[in-house]
């Protein structure tokens, strides 16, 4: 007889689990949670859909990201500063007229009864000079100079005279290697070069989190779907247990461990709908400048979280970071200012030895014509040419600031070993995490599919009264937690590989993006 019922009661409860949702009226069965009820996106979830690979994500980012944007500005002020500091060596030209105008007063002539006469003169003169720095540290001076004087005094007088000429001074020991021009504009140019790797350094950055945040994305999606997934599962389990309590073959308290574990997915779900929202409001920070007109876009990620298998040699990417980390690059360039500064700093030891020299004609005439015609005739030259020496008694100033630039060319240089044993260290954890996430992309893999396989062989047990709605519900969380757990250590998998290619400087190269910086 007991046999009898046992087949009676499965055999309805097939039965009642075949009727349509609103054919099943018992007035004294526990209410499920209408399917109506799941949780949704956020009210102010975007409407409007846009479908992106990961490559249409990094191309809107190198146009539109701020912090690349702002970055992108450094090469070009480096470079105006580099142009202006070729200033030095601009010549200067400088042209001067005046005119002079005086009477002297007559007086008493005590050997004549003719008082001596008032004198009025009147003068002209012209000057101009061009004048400037070579790079090699000659100075150089051209310069022309003529006036006129006219006037009387009793008779009248006209007088004209004038010179042109050129100076020049080259110093031989202090500032000839290298002066204060010279030393900017190298200084300068290595400042460019260091902005450049500066840009690069940010377009990685920047790239890296669009693949970060790209990635996060996806997983944030397929865990809403996992989410989704666990509460139908919960539903349908608080569905059969309620039919099952209405043929009397379950008790009461049984489903409200139904209701409870519905209520738990709900509460899951909302959370994965919220971080959904959050990873999308990340990504949209990253590609654009205009966060008002992505507001609306919803971006549909249309590639998959993969674990491609991928060697990873260590020796491989040290070589990478070593040649291609823009920190490091950047490092090296500080070594090479150092470098600059202490040879300008060691020419400065020396004293000032310069040669000097200067030719030119001489003109004079009653007029300007005639002095100029004098000029182009040059009969009548001057020259000299000597040169000067000066020592500085102590020179404190300049050896004290030689033996600070060698201090400091030794400290960039153990900071520039510091940085390489540090990219070193960055490329082995990082060459060690990717190993890591890859073999639990295969171990959660795994884990998952015992975990489907252990909830259906439990379900099965449970259908025929062979187990429980506790043990049930135990392995939904298991297999929850086991898809949930394998879309994370893909997305993790897909990150490590990201941020190797970061330590290894290599983004640009793998993501084959070429930086433009003029």
């Amino acid at each position: 007889m007991h046999s009898t019922m046992k087949y009676f009661s499965l055999f309805l409860l097939a039965f009642l689990a075949a009727l349509p949702a609103g054919a099943q009226t018992d007035t004294n069965a526990v209410a499920a949670p209408a399917m109506t009820d799941m949780p949704h996106p956020p009210a102010d979830a975007s409407t409007n859909t846009r479908a992106m690979s990961l490559e249409d994500c990094i191309q809107e980012a190198l146009q539109h990201n701020l912090d690349v944007q702002i970055q992108r500005y450094n090469p070009q002020i480096a470079l105006y500063t580099l142009r202006s500091a070729y200033a030095g060596y601009d010549p200067s030209l400088n042209i001067s007229g005046q005119h002079a105008y005086s009477v002297s007063p007559g007086g008493y002539n005590p050997y004549s009864t003719n008082p001596i006469p008032a004198r009025v003169a009147d003068a002209n003169s012209f000057g101009s000079s061009i004048g400037g720095t070579l790079p090699w540290g000659l100075e150089y001076t051209l310069s022309g100079t003529i006036s006129e004087q006219y006037g009387s005094s009793g008779l009248p007088f006209d007088n004209s005279q004038g010179n042109i000429g050129v100076t020049l001074r080259q110093p031989l020991l202090k500032n000839f290697w290298i002066d204060s021009t010279r030393l900017t504009i190298r200084v300068n140019k290595n400042h460019l070069k260091f902005t450049e790797q500066g840009l690069r350094a940010q377009v990685i950055a920047s790239v890296t989190a669009v693949e970060n945040a790209y990635y996060e994305l996806i997983f944030a999606q397929e865990n809403v779907k996992v989410q989704q997934d666990a509460l139908e599962l919960a539903q349908t389990q608080l569905d059969q247990d309620n039919q099952r309590v209405q043929i009397g073959t379950l008790a009461i308290l049984d489903v409200q461990q139904d209701e409870a574990q519905v209520a738990q997915s709900k509460a899951s779900l909302i959370s994965a709908f919220s971080t959904l929202g959050t990873d999308q409001r990340v990504l949209k920070n990253l590609l654009t400048d205009e966060y008002s007109k992505w507001f609306g876009q919803d971006i549909q990620p249309v590639e998959t979280l993969t674990a491609p298998e991928q060697t990873f040699n260590l020796q491989g990417s040290w070589r990478k970071g070593m040649t291609e980390r823009p920190d490091l690059l950047q490092a090296r360039l500080n070594v090479e200012q150092q470098g600059i500064q202490l040879k300008y700093a060691r020419n400065q030891l020396f004293p000032e030895l310069d040669l000097t020299g200067t030719y030119g004609f001489n003109g004079a005439s009653r007029e300007f014509s005639g002095t100029f015609s004098q000029f182009n005739e040059g009969n009548a030259p001057f020259y000299s040419y000597g040169a000067q020496i000066t020592v500085p008694l102590s020179n404190i100033g300049a050896r004290n600031q030689y033996k600070a630039s060698k201090a400091a060319l030794q400290q960039v240089l153990l900071q520039l070993k510091q940085l390489e044993q540090l990219v070193m260290v960055e490329i082995d954890n990082a060459v060690g995490v990717a190993e890591s996430d890859y073999q639990s992309v295969q171990a959660s893999r795994q884990a998952r599919i015992y975990a489907e396989a252990a909830l259906d062989a439990e379900q099965k047990k449970y259908a025929v009264g062979k187990s429980t709605t506790f043990t049930v519900l135990q392995l939904q969380n298991k297999l929850t937690a086991a898809r949930s757990q394998e879309i994370r250590d893909l997305a993790n998998y897909n990150q490590a590989l990201a941020s190797l290619a970061q330590q290894e400087g290599s983004t640009l190269e793998r993501d084959r993006i070429d930086i433009q910086t003029q």
